[in-house]
């Protein structure tokens, strides 16, 4: 029994001896215990209000002979750097090499990790070749621009050839008969339009947008080819209309003359028109 409380008591000591709180988790010289029990340093909310504000810096981008003075975060990026300096110096981002301690920086990289700090010098470079690859794809964009515009423009024209086109073949479904020069007037406008199309030079989306625009204007130019020949057709049809009519016209008054003289024979035959045989 005496042993027991012994080994208690000491037990109690070293914990009262070992622990920085008074008990209750309280802080107790400027230590504290958190929920999970593990004791440490107390924390002060103004320290860590002032550790989280990023001071800014100001580095020296020499450019040619002329210094830049640009201000900027001690924790910003050399690519964040980089739009700063476009603005001061006009050279384009994708264009600036930025050496520092005599080697170059990537955009990614950022400038506390690199060693920058204020009052630092920096020196822009314009790197020719980027500057060249982007004037010719500056160049390819605005040619496929251009040449988008005038597709669309083509297709514009077309959209009016082709309700033309609509139209006449709804008055041949009627049976109305066309002007023949109404065709050849609507193909040679459409023809006008393929010789625009094969004249634009076009890459990627923009040749496929042409190629379409090309196979829709031979579908129009293969439709008003077969109006024409159905137009042409109701043409013979019309004019065999025509001669039916004017022999049944003649016959009837043949024998209405007939029967007026009293040489009327309802079995008898007259022939008034020598039928071609096709």
């Amino acid at each position: 029994m005496n042993k027991d409380y012994m080994l208690r008591m000491k037990s109690n000591k070293a914990n009262k001896v070992s622990s920085p709180t008074g008990g209750g988790g309280e802080a107790v010289g400027g230590w504290e215990v958190r929920p999970g029990g593990m004791l440490v340093q107390k924390r002060n909310s103004d320290f860590n209000h002032n550790a989280n504000t990023v001071p800014n810096i100001k580095v020296r981008v020499k450019y040619g002979s002329i210094y830049h003075q640009i201000v900027i975060s001690s924790q910003a990026s050399f690519g964040e750097l980089k739009k700063m300096v476009a603005g001061a110096t006009g050279v384009h981002t994708q264009d600036q090499k930025l050496i520092y301690k005599e080697k170059e920086r990537d955009s990614k990289w950022f400038l506390d990790s690199a060693g920058v700090r204020d009052g630092s010098k920096i020196v822009l470079v314009e790197d020719e070749v980027s500057r060249e690859r982007r004037r010719l794809e500056s160049r390819n964009n605005a040619k496929l621009d251009k040449a988008s515009k005038e597709i669309a423009d083509i297709r514009f024209e077309v959209d009016t050839l082709a309700k033309q086109v609509a139209t006449i073949e709804l008055e041949i479904n009627g049976g109305k008969k066309v002007v023949e020069t109404v065709f050849l007037s609507l193909i040679e406008l459409l023809m006008t339009q393929l010789i625009k199309l094969d004249a634009i030079a076009a890459d990627g989306d923009v040749k496929l947008q042409r190629r379409m625009e090309v196979k829709r204007v031979q579908r129009y130019i293969e439709t008003l080819d077969m109006l024409k020949m159905r137009n042409s057709n109701l043409e013979k049809v019309q004019q065999y209309q025509q001669i039916y009519k004017g022999s049944i016209s003649k016959t009837f008054q043949k024998q209405q003359e007939m029967k007026k003289h009293g040489n009327f024979n309802p079995g008898q035959v007259v022939v008034t028109t020598k039928w071609e045989t096709f």
